[in-house]
């Protein structure tokens, strides 16, 4: 008889491939680092960053607040400007001589 594992502690498993021509900004980043890894986990820190930021984007919609660039902003919903810049070096164009 199989065992029936439970969904939320099963593994997620990955094998793709990937061309500069599907999305070349990723492409760019994730080839910086050599097979392994460090580009696994760029891909994992790029995805869990991409989920928060589109979390983000829906709190005002579901809050009703205006997205208008004139209005103000509730002290919760500022922007950190640690994270934001975090999120700039993640889709900044990579330099020739970075990170392995």
């Amino acid at each position: 008889m199989t065992q029936r594992t439970d969904p939320n502690t099963e593994p997620v498993r990955l094998l793709f491939e990937m061309t500069r021509e599907d999305n070349p900004r990723l492409y760019d980043d994730l080839i910086r680092f050599n097979k392994g890894t460090k580009r696994v986990n760029r891909l994992r820190f790029l995805a869990h960053e991409g989920l928060l930021a589109q979390n983000w984007m829906l709190v005002p919609a579901a809050g009703g607040i205006s997205q208008s660039p004139g209005a103000a902003q509730p002290a919760s919903m500022s922007v950190n400007p640690i994270a934001a810049g975090h999120m700039v070096q993640a889709f900044d164009v990579p330099t020739l001589g970075g990170e392995d």
